[in-house]
């Protein structure tokens, strides 16, 4: 059965807004589950959002590297991560999905672990919310934790 695990944001520092730290929070956790060899996808809303994803993780931490590459580039059996934005998902099997998006994706189902975050924002932690019953309603183990990154 897939198991969702939400983590919640901590007090946003100065000068981050919501979403800046959702996004950092994404590559973190990318980077952690890359160096234990797990495959990852990260979905996002659109275009935008995949794009501005993977030039953070080109610079989020500048003593790291995380091989990625948004759906549809790179080699042909992809790196370990993946970012995207289209409804289908991966192109190939992955053993995590990071959701981004305001809504849970259809594919989501076909992933094993998924990662989804609640942020300081009025507006975003209803939409998790909204995510949160809606990976219930699929049939998913869903469980909260703080961000401990």
């Amino acid at each position: 059965m897939p198991q969702a695990q939400f983590f919640l944001m901590p007090a946003l520092a100065a000068n981050t807004t919501a979403i800046d730290a959702v996004y950092l929070a994404a590559c973190q956790l990318a980077e952690q589950n890359y160096r234990q060899q797990r495959s990852v996808y990260i979905h996002c809303q659109d275009k935008q959002q995949a794009h501005a994803i993977d030039e953070l993780l080109w610079q989020f931490e500048p003593t790291s590297f995380v091989p990625h590459n948004l759906k549809g580039e790179g080699l042909i059996n992809g790196s370990p991560v993946e970012i995207g934005f289209d409804p289908v998902g991966p192109n190939k099997s992955r053993q995590l999905l990071i959701n981004l998006a305001q809504q849970v994706p259809q594919f989501a189902v076909n992933l094993p672990d998924i990662i989804d975050f609640v942020a300081q924002d009025g507006a975003l932690k209803q939409q998790a919310r909204q995510r949160y019953r809606q990976y219930q309603q699929l049939g998913m183990q869903v469980s909260t934790q703080p961000l401990a990154v």
